[in-house]
């Protein structure tokens, strides 16, 4: 097998440091042993599952990390269990958390107890009647459709799920996103429904909805929820993005609903805003903002500055033939020709006269609600605002003139900054300005731990220009601009106990100061050849101990930056950027993946996709540059499924199927859907239930139920549910935001894994019993 096509391999070189500091112990007293600090994770019971198969009844439940006390050579050493079928002992299990019972039926019942010393321990049991149908079903109450201002009639499908223990008993309640069948990507124009968020029970039991309302436009960029028990007092918060409008509903017994609205700041009341407002703008209502926009041209602070074209005629490469200020009737006449001449020219699909359904005026907040009854627990601003409809943030510059497309991107997830306590991050932009914001929650108030902005990129004409790859005016993080991804991750890459946040192809550190941005030297045959350019955007994005012979985590990238960047796929140094092989391909390299497909190549392999006809092939990659092959599995989503802790492929849209690279099709999940089209992502893959292994989570294509699939293959590997990995908890909680992408642990995770390299979290788990 030769290498493909303009293929680049570099090699970070080895740097070695030692540093000793030698302390002198003192003669007459002993330092009193100071206490680390714990890193708080969730207490959860024992996850139970018991599942009819043809061979009987399988059986898998969770290893708590803090029932770990060592490790073998096919796993963690910690507690066996007694496994009970009807009140009667059926066996024991050390050496794994999961079991095949021979006899069990359908109709049987199961307890799993701990008995770390032989006798039973103090650690939870679990109790579990069987799924007979291979499968639980969690049903759920479906939003009514409705009407959009056009008149288009929309209906409701569930789409992102997230969990956490919302009422502190050691089971997850799954929330789920409600997505209108009329959701809309930024760049597309139209109305859309409200979207919904739901959380419930195991059982199915609604406890509450959080309605987003009408200012808060439906799509997979404008709705990212956190999932997570940001105070420490065992419950878990629900944190999102709000509007006027936005309410948290709650289903009473005899059917009754109650309603209260998220409370609007103070100085927004005596503004005039209310509840009832509606910012979703039809054409018309664009066309006038335009013109309004223009009408203030003159006092644009660009504009004074000389940053911009005195006249818009100039900015649009016309013949001045207006007196500034502009009358009315002049700036009508410049909208009208902005809209139905100069736009067209630049694209064929600059539509702005049908331009409608976009929400770019009027407040925006972010409000965390109590988990389990959705009771408001406080708001503020969301920070940063949007400032304008995208103009600064380059969205009329452009060939495609995309309003409220740039600025209205945006991303959440968790992170532990302090390295024991969790932090909500929010954030918005990154194809140009990128900003992000980190909060914490003590139970009452939200408040701001830091914030992070690139800046706006400068532009010399906000109508035509190419901000892409530019940097941001912040002295200090302005090269953070351009480097998002539609997620980001959290991980400790500089091994200070601390997480910090990937954003793309940058990373801030935990303080939220930039640690470095990727670039390198454009390729001869690129655009940009000779040129120290951005790494720049992509859509998937992997961090984790991708390959186990270097220390430290990587991280694995792809590029849609095309001629203009040095690379469609790369993998760097997660603690410092650098990239140690990449490859360039010219194009836009919109998908990728990592895991473990062959057991007999050391660590995780990695892949991208390329667009079909290209002449560049896509290509299979061992973690430390070793070309594999062209063929390469899909790259929608992952899933660790199999009992040698090897990596299988989530893929199709409809009856989605688990594939593994040697053993072919291991389910197909009939019956079921996949979400946002063809990036085809399960509701959630995440170690939900059961042992160590993932679950999958898929709406019924009714969407009257999430499916929940659990493997069923018994396993001789060991470990602790991933859950209780700080790394893998927070890619959990952020998986639902932007382009889903898998949660990664902080130790090698693989066929191959070092058991004697796995590192148990010293944690606290907050109870509220």
């Amino acid at each position: 097998m030769g290498i493909p096509p303009r293929f680049v391999l570099r090699t970070s070189p080895l740097v070695a440091g030692v540093c000793a500091v030698l302390m002198a112990a003192s003669t007459t007293a002993l330092a009193e042993p100071r206490e680390e600090p714990q890193i708080q994770l969730e207490r959860l019971d024992r996850g139970l599952v018991a599942v009819d198969v043809e061979e009987g009844v399988f059986l898998s439940w969770r290893l708590l990390a803090s029932e770990v006390t060592g490790h073998t050579d096919s796993g963690l050493r910690g507690t066996k269990f007694r496994v009970y079928r009807d009140g009667k002992v059926v066996g024991t299990v050390g050496d794994s958390t999961s079991f095949l019972d021979e006899e069990g039926t359908e109709g049987s019942e199961y307890r799993v107890v701990p008995v770390p010393r032989g006798r039973p321990g103090t650690g939870p049991a679990g109790e579990t009647a069987v799924w007979a149908e291979g499968h639980r079903d969690l049903p759920l109450r479906k939003p009514e459709g409705g009407t959009t201002p056009a008149g288009e009639e929309y209906e409701y499908t569930a789409n992102d799920v997230s969990v956490g223990d919302v009422d502190g008993d050691g089971r997850y309640e799954f929330v789920v996103k409600w997505d209108p069948t009329n959701s809309k990507d930024v760049s597309q124009k139209g109305y859309t429904g409200n979207t919904y968020v739901d959380t419930y029970t195991q059982e199915g039991e609604l406890l509450h909805r959080v309605d987003l309302g009408v200012n808060i436009r439906s799509g997979a960029h404008y709705t990212q929820f956190l999932v997570y028990d940001l105070d420490g007092d065992g419950r878990s918060e629900l944190m999102l993005k709000t509007a006027p409008g936005s309410r948290s509903l709650a289903f009473g017994e005899d059917g009754e609903v109650s309603e209260d609205y998220v409370t609007m700041p103070e100085e927004d009341v005596e503004a005039g805003y209310g509840h009832g407002d509606d910012y979703r703008m039809s054409a018309e209502d664009y066309r006038e903002h335009v013109v309004e926009m223009f009408l203030g041209w003159h006092e644009h602070p660009e504009v004074v500055a000389g940053n911009w074209p005195r006249t818009l005629e100039e900015a649009f490469g016309e013949e001045p033939r207006h007196d500034y200020p502009l009358s009315r009737e002049d700036a009508e006449s410049l909208a009208d020709f902005f809209i139905d001449e100069y736009a067209p020219s630049r694209s064929g699909r600059n539509d702005l006269r049908g331009f409608e359904g976009f929400v770019l005026s009027g407040p925006e907040y972010l409000t965390v609600f109590d988990g389990e009854t959705g009771a408001e627990l406080d708001t503020v601003r969301y920070e940063p605002g949007r400032g304008d409809d995208g103009l600064m943030w380059g969205d009329y510059a452009m060939s495609r003139i995309e309003p409220g497309n740039r600025v209205d991107r945006f991303l959440s997830g968790v992170a532990y900054l302090d390295g024991t306590s969790p932090s909500a991050v929010f954030a918005r932009g990154y194809y140009t300005r990128a900003a992000v914001a980190a909060y914490d929650f003590d139970g009452e108030s939200i408040r701001e731990r830091w914030t992070a902005d690139s800046g706006h990129v400068p532009m010399d004409n906000p109508f035509n220009a190419s901000p892409h790859g530019g940097d941001g005016t912040d002295p200090e993080t302005g090269t953070l601009a351009g480097q998002g991804f539609h997620s980001f991750s959290a991980a400790d890459v500089d091994g200070d106990g601390r997480q910090e946040i990937v954003y793309g192809a940058a990373t801030l550190d935990d303080d939220g100061s930039l640690l470095y941005s990727s670039h390198d030297h454009g390729p001869p045959e690129s655009d940009v050849a000779g040129e120290y350019v951005k790494l720049g955007h992509g859509d998937a994005m992997h961090v984790g101990d991708l390959d186990p012979g270097r220390d430290g985590l990587e991280a694995w990238t792809v590029h849609e930056g095309s001629a203009s960047v040095p690379y469609g796929f790369a993998m760097r140094d997660a603690a410092t950027g650098e990239v140690l092989f990449g490859g360039y391909t010219g194009t836009d390299t919109g998908r990728g993946m990592a895991g473990d497909i062959d057991p007999d190549v050391p660590g995780l392999e990695v892949w991208s996709s390329m667009p079909p006809g290209d002449d560049v092939e896509a290509g299979l990659w061992s973690a430390d540059g070793e070309f594999l092959g062209d063929r390469t599995p899909g790259t929608n989503m992952s899933i660790r499924w199999a009992a040698d802790m090897t990596t299988q492929i989530v893929e199709g849209t409809r009856d989605p199927r688990i594939r593994d690279w040697s053993r072919g099709t291991l389910l197909t999940a009939e019956g079921t859907h996949t979400n946002n089209g063809t990036k085809g992502n399960p509701a959630l893959v995440a170690d939900v239930l059961g042992d160590w292994r993932e679950e999958l989570v898929v709406r019924t294509e009714d969407s009257t139920a999430l499916r929940v699939l659990t493997s069923t293959e018994v396993t001789d590997r060991k470990l602790h549910t991933l859950m209780h990995d700080p790394q893998y908890r927070v890619g959990v909680a952020g998986q639902q935001s932007g382009y889903n992408q898998p949660a990664y642990p902080s130790f090698h995770l693989g066929s191959d894994t070092d058991w004697s390299r796995v590192e148990v979290p010293e944690a606290r788990y907050p109870t509220t019993r």
